[in-house]
């Protein structure tokens, strides 16, 4: 599976770029039925990151893929890997985590601006996550995304419903510009998709998602390259590796069981 040129391009230089009908439809109804598996039976890692009066429920699940055969079909032989590559611009890929993240109808609860690799154990350049949906999702439901936030710098992580910064100390990150209150002085990207359709970004991109009317089922991998390393850290990462820095040391590549070679 090989994409343009133009495309590569794109997110070189926004940190965010979709991927139309990249998927069939058996790709798409194996995910549907592992996020239903997934629903079904939590993972320990499972969360609800809505509040208890909102009138829809957002659910969040990671590192499902060793229990969940279709996860694990879906990241090693889709063309996801494929693409994660060319737009990583490296020889190896890994998977690093999936994540499944459903809102229900009526969900309420925003997905507020972040980065995600400062909540993770990732260091390096060389990342990419790919999301889908395996219902429709119209554009203002849809993820959007701060074209160039990948190149830097590294903001604040918070929790997403109390704003509460539990991962570095204060004052080593500077705060998430307000970009709510001044949309227009920011090139924000966010595209209507398809079951079939995919987005990839890089981790550092600056991205959020507004509640949804409709149900909205979607699964995220995150893949990692050649210069990604172990960033081992003091608190817990989102998602947590219980005893991970035992046997893979700060600084060390992610040849890891957890992290299974997908390409190279």
């Amino acid at each position: 599976m090989v994409i343009g040129t133009e495309q590569l391009a794109a997110y070189a230089l926004d940190g965010a770029v979709v991927v139309r009908g990249l998927f069939t439809q058996e790709q798409v109804a194996q995910v549907a039925a592992g996020i239903d598996a997934n629903l079904a039976s939590p993972g320990p890692l499972a969360l609800v990151a809505s509040g208890a009066d909102d009138p829809g429920q957002f659910i969040e699940d990671f590192c499902n893929w060793q229990r969940i055969p279709q996860y694990e079909d879906f990241i090693r032989y889709s063309p996801a890997a494929a693409i994660a590559k060319q737009l990583m611009r490296t020889r190896q890929v890994r998977l690093h985590h999936d994540h499944m993240l459903v809102k229900e109808a009526g969900t309420q609860q925003r997905t507020p601006w972040h980065q995600d690799q400062p909540y993770y154990n990732i260091a390096g350049m060389q990342n990419v996550s790919m999301w889908m949906p395996v219902d429709p999702v119209p554009l203002e439901s849809s993820p959007e995304f701060l074209a160039g936030s990948h190149l830097g710098p590294w903001l604040m992580p918070r929790t997403f419903q109390d704003n509460q910064a539990n991962w570095f100390p204060a004052g080593s990150l500077s705060d998430l510009p307000d970009i709510e209150s001044d949309r227009g002085s920011y090139r924000i990207l966010g595209w209507e998709l398809d079951p079939g359709d995919a987005v990839f970004f890089h981790m550092l991109t600056l991205h959020a998602a507004a509640g949804s009317a409709t149900r909205r089922r979607a699964f995220s991998v995150r893949f990692i390259g050649d210069d990604a390393r172990h960033a081992a850290r003091p608190w817990r990462t989102s998602p947590e590796f219980v005893g991970l820095v035992e046997q893979l040391p700060d600084g060390a590549p992610f040849d890891h069981p957890l992290f299974p070679l997908l390409i190279g």
